[in-house]
């Protein structure tokens, strides 16, 4: 039987459904295409069309299909580039499909769907690579049944759940499988047979999510491994010592909760940065050294000991003249900030003021002679609005009578807090202590609503809150925190972390108050600020009594603040009694693939991509300072990293130098 002319391809498509002797290249008719249509392209775009998938269609050539490599079954590929060549005249689908999906590539694409479970029947499909996407679900189990998969990349997307233990049937052809930055939990599943070395594995990414449990040591047995992130997620116990048999390039191990000594890779092979953000016990290394048995001679013992006491003699020659230096400076400067108030133990007189900078022209007569107007109550004092009669305005907290401790515990705090000066806290310029014990902190007044406000008023010309502002506030908050915590000589927590404590400005610049006001209460009242965190759903689940308060609980509240951000929704008791979990919110979300909804609408306009605008990023950031346990939570330093690395793409001029270095003018 002599072969029909082929047609040219075009024409072909539209000849198909007339003719059933012809059915070259007939969709319907090859099992790879009808998964693909049927299955595969309605699961990963989801609810609505996506503009990529829309070349998945009869009327377009298998070649111009978006993100899909085909090739034929002697593995050559499929091209659109000679419609006449032999391999097209010589195609024939009569009775077995000769073209194949060979490679599925849709990163960032805007996909919306799940992970095709189908995926896993496409008999020779080497690739995935589905990254930077939406995608929400399970990682499904059937991905490891696949006759061929050997490169996998699901990372940045919303993928929940654990990953399937059989993934590891891929083991034996298996060079690279990417997870980071989902929402994966529980331990790393270990694979059905227990001699797997999955000796061709360069590349395992399971950083950024929240696994959790040991690294196992199966890890150890895939010599293969060039690249290993275990980052930014829960894992525990020691570092196994088999890793560094392995012919790692990089490796990521920091912000997770191990224990014990860092193995001895050889040389600076990898710096603090691979181990950093873990548990303090973790040391060897590059980290600080163990204690213990240093292995040294007792010659070299010796040496070392007579270098250290020549040295402390020198030292401590040295520090004598510090500290008598410092003495007279700390005088000098005590006997400025005392200048205009005297000390009255008798009674007579009007109290004290002391000053710091920016404060410099207050007067004692001022803030007694300012007129104030109430702007909040608290359990432990009153916050006034006070003008001065220079026109000038100022903002005074007045503290409870009863609540604070006694003058020589106070003053140390009181200075200290006095000196701390940052673009995203507002300084204290003043403090008055009157003859009866009542106690004056004085601050600049900014005319600008506090975050709460910002967030949850509903009011006509109120400013709408793009994701571009509340990342700039988020930020700022962040900063402010960070300089507290690490910037400091004597680090500061600042103990009541709230978007009631947050002033937002025209420019969107955010500024923190009442930082480290617990350090001046007696433990009673400051306990009374606990209570507060936790009926405003932002207390640390370890947090009972405030002199616990660390810069771990400090995150936890942030984290409550950042999910305030980008949700919209007030955390904690409602007036109705009833209890708004926010990370609870988010985690039944994500069980339930309904992550995007979780946003605040205002958030989402303008968005084209919230993995791409560091939305998503954000919420899991928010979810991993929130926590549980303190010791995984990132620092305040590593959140304003991650912050700053993923800034929306549209911000327009809010980060500009002039407005976010903008500082706080001095009224006076």
């Amino acid at each position: 039987m002599a072969v029909p002319k082929l047609l040219p391809f075009c024409i072909i498509i539209f000849t198909l459904t007339t003719n059933p002797v012809f059915p070259i290249l007939s969709l319907s008719s090859t099992l790879e295409t009808e998964l693909l249509l049927t299955k595969i392209k309605p699961s990963l775009q989801g609810n609505s069309d996506n503009i990529l998938l829309a070349s998945w269609n009869t009327s377009v050539p298998l070649c111009q299909w978006k993100g899909l490599k085909w090739v034929f079954t002697n593995g050559s590929a499929l091209s659109c580039s000679d419609l006449a060549s032999p391999q097209w005249t010589n195609l024939s689908l009569f009775k077995d499909p000769l073209v194949h999906v060979a490679s599925l590539q849709l990163p960032s694409a805007g996909l919306f769907g799940k992970v095709p479970r189908e995926l896993g029947e496409l008999s020779n499909l080497k690739s995935l690579y589905l990254g930077v996407n939406h995608l929400v679900g399970e990682i499904p189990l059937e991905l490891g049944y696949s006759s061929s998969l050997s490169d996998i990349d699901l990372g940045n997307n919303l993928l929940n759940g654990s990953v399937p233990t059989s993934i590891w049937n891929l083991c034996d052809r298996l060079i690279s499988f990417r997870v980071h930055a989902n929402f994966l939990s529980g331990a790393v599943p270990r694979p059905a047979l227990p001699n797997a070395t999955c000796d061709k594995l360069e590349v395992l990414d399971f950083g950024h999510n929240m696994f959790s449990g040991d690294v196992p040591e199966f890890l150890t047995r895939f010599t293969s491994l060039k690249e290993l992130d275990l980052g930014s997620n829960m894992f525990s116990g020691s570092i196994p010592e088999g890793i560094v048999g392995l012919s790692l390039e990089k490796l990521n191990l920091s912000y997770n909760n191990f224990t014990g000594v860092v193995p001895n890779f050889g040389g600076s092979k990898f710096g603090g940065d691979v181990f950093e953000g873990n548990n303090p016990g973790l040391c060897g290394g590059p980290l600080r050294g163990c204690t213990g048995s240093s292995g040294l001679s007792s010659g070299a013992i010796a040496g070392i000991v007579i270098g250290l006491m020549a040295g402390v003699v020198v030292l401590a020659s040295l520090l004598i003249g510090y500290v008598q230096g410092k003495k007279r400076k700390n005088e000098d400067d005590e006997e400025y900030e005392l200048a205009d108030g005297e000390d009255d133990e008798n009674g007579g007189g009007e109290g004290k003021l002391i000053l710091f900078q920016g404060g410099e022209n207050l007067t004692l007569e001022d803030v007694l002679n300012a007129t104030g107007q109430v702007m909040e109550k608290t359990s432990y004092g009153t916050v006034y609005k006070a003008k001065l009669a220079d026109g000038g305005t100022i903002v005074l907290r007045l503290l409870r009578d009863g609540s604070c401790k006694d003058r020589n515990s106070c003053l140390p705090v009181i200075k200290q807090l006095g000196r701390v000066r940052h673009e995203n806290l507002i300084p204290l310029r003043a403090f008055y202590q009157g003859k009866r014990g009542e106690k004056l902190l004085i601050y600049d007044y900014l005319p600008n609503r506090n975050l709460f406000d910002l967030l949850h008023e509903t009011r006509v010309g109120k400013p709408v809150l793009n994701w571009a502002k509340r990342h700039k506030i988020a930020l700022g908050i962040a900063r402010g925190l960070a300089h507290l915590h690490t910037s400091l000589e004597t680090p500061i927590t600042h103990g009541n972390v709230r978007s009631k404590n947050v002033l937002v400005d025209d420019f969107f610049v955010a500024r923190l108050t009442e930082f480290g006001l617990d350090k001046l209460m007696i433990p009673n009242v400051a306990d009374e600020i606990v209570a507060l965190s936790k009926a405003e759903g932002c207390k640390a689940p370890e947090l009972q009594r405030m002199k616990k308060c660390n810069s771990r609980t400090d995150v936890y509240a942030f984290g409550i603040l950042l999910l305030e951000i980008l949700l919209g929704k007030k955390p904690g008791k409602a007036r109705s009694g009833s209890y708004l979990d926010l990370p609870s919110l988010v985690k039944e979300a994500v069980l339930e693939e309904t992550t995007m909804e979780v946003f605040d609408v205002e958030v989402l306009k303008g968005i084209r991509s919230p993995m791409e605008d560091g939305l998503v990023q954000a919420l899991k950031l928010a979810m991993g300072c929130c926590a549980p346990v303190a010791s995984v939570r990132p620092t305040m330093d590593e959140v304003v990293k991650q912050l700053e690395e993923n800034r929306p793409r549209n911000r327009s001029a809010l980060y500009s130098p002039t407005e976010t270095r903008s500082e706080i003018g001095t009224p006076f």
